[in-house]
């Protein structure tokens, strides 16, 4: 029979996948990535000056004459001037509002609520006091117990 021939081709060895240098590459590869990605990420800051906070004695200035408007679950309000609460319905809100104006040199009015007050009411009040021409107003972020 030609072309078979029982001893084995001598100039041929095996086929063999050796693992470790394989690691190796593996390896330096993924040392490589992480060098790089490491070198592409640049922290960039601004240099700012925060404000430092100050006790709450040190907030409060007696001759205040900013105005509390503290809207309550109900839908009135908590009218508070000088440090006098008194309870108001929301019609006298304006009103009060214009009077405040004339009689203050800068008005200044904080918008407040308890933890279970309508927006809609909240943004009423709002609607006020812009009726009531006064451009300094702030809206507080923390609850207040109702009446406070």
């Amino acid at each position: 029979m030609a072309g078979s021939s029982s001893k084995p081709v001598e100039g041929k060895k095996k086929a063999r996948i050796e693992i470790i240098p394989l690691i190796d590459v593996i390896f330096f590869l993924l040392a490589t990535f992480v060098l790089f990605i490491l070198s592409l990420e640049k922290i960039q800051s601004l240099p700012i000056d925060l404000p430092v906070a100050q006790p709450p004695s040190q907030l409060q200035n007696p001759d205040d004459d900013t105005v509390t408007l503290q809207v309550s679950d109900q839908g009135t309000c908590y009218w508070t001037f000088r440090k006098q609460t008194e309870f108001i319905n929301i019609d006298e809100v304006e009103p009060r509002l214009r009077q405040y104006k004339t009689q203050t040199a800068e008005p200044r009015v904080l918008v407040t609520t308890d933890d279970k007050a309508k927006f809609g009411v909240a943004i009423r009040v709002l609607d006020e006091i812009r009726k009531a021409g006064i451009k300094k107003v702030s809206v507080e972020t923390r609850v207040r117990p109702t009446g406070r």
